[in-house]
C-alpha cells in the first residue's frame, strides 16, 4: 500500500517545492545557494584569520618578552580567570543558538572567547623555549594549510567518518585516565607522547571534518547562519592541534 505524504494546506510550499519541474528556476536556486555558501566561507575565514593573528601575537608576547613571561608565570590566578571566561563563553556560544546568532552579542562573546583562549595558550607557551614554540607554530600552519587544501580538493567525505573520530576520542580518554592514575607515581614520557600523538591526529581529522562541514558539498553541512559556530569549531581545532604538538615536540625553558 502506497503511503501518501500529509500536506498542511495552511503552510506555503518551500522554494524547492514551488520550483519543482521548472529547470531554469531550479538552476537559479542552486546558483544563489552557491553564492550564499561562498560568502559564508569568506566570512568564516576572515574572522578566523583575525582570531589567529591575535592568538599568535599574544603567544609571541608571552614567549619572547622576558618581563611579561616572568609576570605571567608568577601569577597563575590570571590563567584560572581566563579559563573561567573561556568556559563561560564557550558554553554560551555552543549551547545558546539564539545568542550566537544575535548581533552584537555573538561578536562580543567571540572576542572574549578568543582573548581568553589566546591568554591560556600564551601562558602554556611561556613555559617552553622559543625554538619549540616557533617550530610548533610552523608545523601547525603547514598542517592547517595541507588539511584545508585536502578538504577543498578531495572527494573523500570526512563528515561520514564519525566512527573513526569517536574511536580516537575514546582512545584519548583512556590515555587521559591512565595518565591521571600514573602521574602521582612519576612522569612516564612515552605515555604522554602517545597521548599527544593521538590528540594531534584527532584534531587534524576534526579540522578536516569541520572544514568540509563549512564547504557544504559533502554528506553533512553546516547552515550559513552559523558562521560564529563554524569559526569557533575551526579555531578550537587549530588551537588544540598546536597545544598537542607543543606537548609532543616542545622543550621547557632551561
Amino acid at each position: 500500500m502506497k503511503k501518501s505524504k500529509v500536506v498542511n494546506e495552511n503552510e506555503p510550499p518551500s522554494y524547492q517545492e514551488a520550483t519543482a519541474g521548472y529547470p531554469e528556476m531550479e538552476a537559479q536556486f542552486a546558483w544563489d545557494d552557491k553564492i550564499i555558501r561562498r560568502t559564508f566561507i569568506r566570512k568564516v575565514y576572515a574572522i578566523l584569520m583575525l582570531q589567529l593573528f591575535v592568538t599568535v601575537g599574544i603567544v609571541c608576547l608571552f614567549t619572547f618578552c622576558a618581563p611579561v613571561r616572568f609576570y605571567i608565570q608568577t601569577n597563575p590566578s590570571l590563567y584560572m580567570a581566563s579559563y573561567i571566561m573561556f568556559f563561560a563563553t564557550y558554553i554560551a556560544l555552543s549551547c545558546c543558538g539564539d545568542l550566537r546568532r544575535q548581533f552584537p552579542w555573538n561578536i562580543i562573546l567571540l572576542v572574549l572567547f578568543t582573548l581568553s583562549m589566546a591568554f591560556m595558550m600564551g601562558f602554556v607557551s611561556s613555559f617552553y623555549n622559543t625554538k619549540s614554540v616557533i617550530l610548533c607554530l610552523g608545523i601547525t600552519a603547514l598542517v592547517c594549510l595541507s588539511v584545508t587544501l585536502f578538504s577543498f580538493q578531495s572527494k573523500i567525505d570526512v563528515t561520514s567518518c564519525q566512527g573513526v573520530l569517536f574511536s580516537l576520542c575514546i582512545a584519548m580518554l583512556l590515555c587521559a585516565i591512565t595518565i591521571s592514575i600514573v602521574v602521582p607515581f612519576g612522569y612516564v614520557p612515552w605515555l604522554h607522547a602517545i597521548y599527544a600523538v593521538i590528540g594531534a591526529i584527532l584534531f587534524t581529522l576534526f579540522l578536516a571534518f569541520d572544514t568540509q562541514l563549512l564547504l557544504g558539498n559533502k554528506r553533512y553541512s553546516i547552515s550559513p547562519e552559523e558562521y560564529v559556530f563554524a569559526t569557533l569549531s575551526l579555531y578550537l581545532d587549530i588551537i588544540y592541534l598546536f597545544s598537542f604538538l607543543l606537548q609532543l615536540t616542545g622543550n621547557g625553558h632551561d
